[in-house]
């Protein structure tokens, strides 16, 4: 999938790689009073509209769960992690249209760009997902050990959403509808997937559908472990898991093929 030689060129720049993500971590708050006190601050207010708004005005109920704050955190869990995905998807998929004057001007490994669009889309996940356990700590809904399979989930989400970004973003660079088409198939796999809504209340037609769905199986997973406490049932995470790594290696080939044709394309 990735050879050595490739794998030493981005370790020799590792601190191109580093020197990107902060750069871009500064210039999104540059010239605010609060600088990256945002960071924490849209987070934060995204968790406690969510639950004041279901567990306390509209006092919504996860069916099975009687706990107040059960829909809250089933909501946050799915949004959330859903983000991370739509993250690395979206920017993968512009991230050479984007630098394309880097690629152009300067001699360094291309796949070092999707490396940076993950590094970042993992910090901002991080910070997210840190408030969200803060608050399931605070209001006495922290899963306990279980919480360590999220872990895996993690890096199988991330897997999957590599393999797809590299391929959409080279496809991208020759075929500029395929960024335009994505953005909008990834809002109706949002509503395909239960992140707003449990599987549950769909008809038992619709509901077998969800096994093509890929993340549908990854976010219940976070669900189950975040909301009931529960681990995953992992062998319904292989298709996702295999579909990454092909996804991964597809993604590699296509890259490294066509490497010299996405310079003049730009």
């Amino acid at each position: 999938m990735i050879s050595s030689a490739m794998l030493k060129s981005v370790w020799a720049y590792r601190g191109f790689v580093a020197g990107s993500v902060k750069r871009e971590f500064q210039a999104k708050y540059r010239n605010s009073l609060l600088g990256a006190a945002w960071t924490l601050l849209n987070p934060l207010a995204m968790i406690l509209v969510y639950t004041l708004v279901f567990s306390q005005v509209m006092r919504t109920k996860l069916p099975g769960n009687d706990s107040g704050y059960a829909y809250s955190i089933y909501l946050c869990a799915g949004v959330l992690t859903w983000g991370l995905f739509a993250e690395i998807t979206s920017r993968s998929q512009n991230v050479f249209l984007e630098h394309a004057n880097l690629i152009k001007k300067l001699a360094f490994p291309r796949i070092c760009l999707p490396l940076i669009v993950v590094a970042n889309a993992l910090l901002n996940f991080l910070i997210v997902f840190g408030l969200f356990v803060g608050f399931l700590l605070l209001s006495g809904n922290f899963p306990g050990w279980v919480f360590l399979a999220v872990v895996p989930l993690i890096l199988i989400e991330v897997l999957f959403s590599v393999g797809l970004g590299i391929i959409l973003g080279v496809l991208n660079v020759f075929f500029r509808d395929v960024g335009q088409f994505f953005a909008i198939f990834l809002q109706f796999w949002f509503w395909f997937t239960p992140i707003v809504y449990p599987a549950t209340i769909l008809p038992e037609g619709v509901r077998s559908l969800l096994a093509w769905n890929p993340m549908a199986g990854l976010i219940g997973a976070y669900q189950a472990i975040l909301v009931d406490a529960q681990l995953p049932a992992w062998p319904t995470l292989l298709p996702i898991t295999l579909l990454g790594l092909v996804l991964c290696v597809f993604g590699m080939r296509l890259f490294r093929r066509r490497a010299g044709e996405l310079v003049d394309e730009l």
